[in-house]
């Protein structure tokens, strides 16, 4: 059995597990026991009365976080070469096309978030067995998939982040991180929470939002109270 440190039995004492807290309470809570030395990530893990069986349940989109994640993520723009120049003003890190397939190809993967004209899809679809598992392939639902390059790149740079439910019916995703302030992190997380909740399918039954747990990269997860949310 792995032996628990002082600093993480400290972090346990003080957060009530059998407790349900208000968003502001949980947000202040796990500030106070992220047990890491470095700025760690602070993330939201929603579980939701969906079937992810269902086309209709197997929920996925995008929101834009109004305090960004605190991360800069690397965006690769698959693009035609005059779309190029609009891609790299924008921020994109990389844009191009063959010469980055043949990258990933070759097992690069160093990137965050992936872009693609629509008209490039046919070439960079072979790239699914190497992307799709990493969650890196574009898709026109998240829209990572647009001839407007530029705006889907700094939409992006932003905090613009996509989810997708995983198989238990759980979305999990960053809302910033620890450095962020209390209010920061929970404009964020709400953003992410009304955007889940107007994505309810007219199919799914009984209750939706089941359970919502805010949690640091290391350190206890904090319950909130989903009937304050509903």
């Amino acid at each position: 059995m792995a032996k628990v440190s002082k600093r993480r039995k400290a972090a346990n004492a003080k957060v009530d597990s059998e407790k349900l807290y208000s968003i502001a309470e949980a947000i202040s809570l796990v500030k106070e026991v992220s047990t890491t030395s470095f700025d760690s990530s602070v993330d939201v893990h929603v579980r939701l009365g969906v079937d992810p069986r269902k086309a209709d349940q197997a929920l996925r989109g995008t929101v834009v976080l109004p305090h960004g994640t605190g991360k800069s993520k690397k965006v690769l723009v698959f693009c035609t070469p005059d779309k190029e120049k609009e891609a790299l003003d924008a921020g994109a890190d990389y844009a191009g096309l063959d010469e980055y397939i043949t990258k990933v190809q070759g097992g690069w993967t160093d990137i965050d978030v992936i872009i693609a004209m629509p008209n490039v899809m046919a070439k960079v679809g072979r790239l699914g067995r190497v992307l799709g598992p990493r969650g890196l392939m574009p898709n026109p639902k998240t829209g990572t998939v647009t001839v407007n390059v530029g705006d889907a790149v700094k939409e992006v740079k932003k905090g613009k982040i996509a989810f997708r439910v995983d198989k238990y019916g759980i979305i999990h995703s960053a809302v910033g991180r620890v450095s962020f302030t209390a209010a920061q992190l929970k404009d964020n997380a709400m953003e992410l929470l009304t955007t889940l909740m107007k994505m309810k399918p007219s199919t799914a039954k009984g209750i939706y939002l089941k359970s919502v747990t805010v949690v640091p990269t290391m350190g206890p997860g904090v319950k909130i109270d989903p009937k304050e949310l509903r």
